[in-house]
């Protein structure tokens, strides 16, 4: 079960969008009238693209004068095959988006808002690039998109940022030439002022191309002042959405020549590959990445890998006494998770058994990741909070086998 599924309740007859995965048993459910509720997963199944053909219903897209939300649950119902009434003709089926933008097209009367048709009738020019779109999943829930209307294939990878985490990444994967991904993430109308800022990192890539291409990194927030101005049609995808342009600054290319010249000088030791393992990064991008190994913690000058100290302090002091510099609260915390990750690396690769983290109480926000990471590394048997009457709620104690 993913974001973005359409689920039915297993206790009624309601249908609506997984919206957020709350933890490994509960799910957030925006049902088709636009409230969201929490639900359990195993109260909810998820709805086959196929069940129309199987049990008359018909497919969850809406056509022309239905509204999410208000009156798409009055009947879904695929009524366009039953006989009609007797004593009275029998209703047309209503036209497809494709055949009413035809219509509009070639009648040439006024300009088709969702297909972008002038009004001589021929389909207007759609921008180049890539773009982020919110599109009406119904009207009160946005769904983030990410589209790609370049020749191009692109890498990328989507984050967002808010006040209590400041980095946290939700998908990565490639996007083909003249394509959309399926919503990303979901936003609510009703929290605007409470929404995150959307990060993207963007790859162009051309098989058999003669160039490599820089790294975009797009941050992008929402104000009310620019947000509701924002809305038109979207290429690619062909609705109304709210669209932001990610690559205005197009990607560098990057000549074989200077690629050649960035490459340092062989050493007697053999180079790494300089080839990346799409699996490895994705699972790194997307936070399922396993830890650090021992074996990528510096050694010793003498050789060997010295064991941390059995508390191990991950205040700012403590980690930098002697450097009065001001950093950013995403540069403290970038700080203390690397001092932690290689203080495991060397616990683990020196046999200690245990090992306490002394992290602090703060907004809870380093105490969060700690035990994250610690609950996916498989050579610790254990951790919980050390001793309170010495440390309160600001230490965790690690056993490791």
């Amino acid at each position: 079960m993913n974001v973005g599924d359409r689920v039915r309740l297993l206790t009624g007859t309601e249908e609506g969008i997984v919206t957020r995965l709350l933890d490994s048993e509960l799910v957030e459910v925006a049902i088709d009238n636009d409230f969201t509720i929490p639900v359990l997963r195993r109260e909810v199944v998820v709805v086959a693209q196929d069940e129309g053909k199987n049990f008359d219903r018909a497919a969850p897209d809406y056509g022309p004068g239905q509204v999410p939300g208000k009156n798409a649950n009055a009947s879904k119902k695929d009524k366009s095959k039953r006989p009609a009434p007797v004593g009275g003709a029998a209703k047309p089926a209503p036209p497809s988006l494709q055949e009413a933008l035809a219509a509009v097209a070639s009648s040439g009367a006024g300009v088709a808002k969702l297909g972008g048709a002038t009004p001589a009738g021929k389909p207007a020019a759609a921008a180049k690039g890539l773009f982020l779109a919110l599109v009406h999943q119904s009207p009160e829930l946005l769904g983030v998109t990410l589209i790609n209307n370049t020749e191009a294939e692109v890498l990328y990878t989507y984050g967002e940022e808010t006040s209590a985490r400041p980095y946290r990444a939700l998908a990565a994967d490639k996007l083909g030439p003249k394509s959309s991904t399926k919503p990303l993430a979901f936003l609510h109308m009703k929290d605007f002022e409470t929404w995150p800022a959307v990060i993207f990192q963007l790859l162009p890539s051309r098989p058999n191309g003669d160039a490599a291409y820089e790294l975009l990194t797009r941050r992008q927030g929402f104000k009310a002042s620019t947000f509701y101005s924002s809305k038109r049609p979207a290429p690619v995808i062909q609705k109304e959405a709210y669209l932001f342009q990610l690559d205005e600054k197009a990607a560098a290319a990057i000549a074989p020549e200077q690629l050649a010249q960035e490459t340092p000088a062989p050493t007697s030791a053999p180079a790494k590959p300089t080839g990346v393992d799409a699996a490895a990064l994705k699972a790194q991008l997307s936070g399922d990445a396993p830890a650090k190994p021992a074996a990528a913690t510096a050694p010793a000058p003498g050789g060997a890998v010295v064991a941390p100290p059995h508390e191990f302090d991950l205040h700012l002091e403590a980690l930098r006494p002697n450097n009065p510099e001001a950093l950013s609260n995403t540069a403290i915390l970038r700080l203390q998770l690397d001092a932690f990750e290689d203080a495991m690396s060397r616990a683990l690769a020196t046999n200690m058994h245990e090992i306490v983290f002394i992290h602090g109480m703060g907004n809870g926000v380093l105490r969060k990741e700690i035990h994250r990471q610690l609950s996916r590394n498989k050579d610790i048997k254990f951790f919980e909070d050390a001793r309170k009457e010495k440390f309160g709620f600001g230490a965790t104690l690690v056993r490791l086998k």
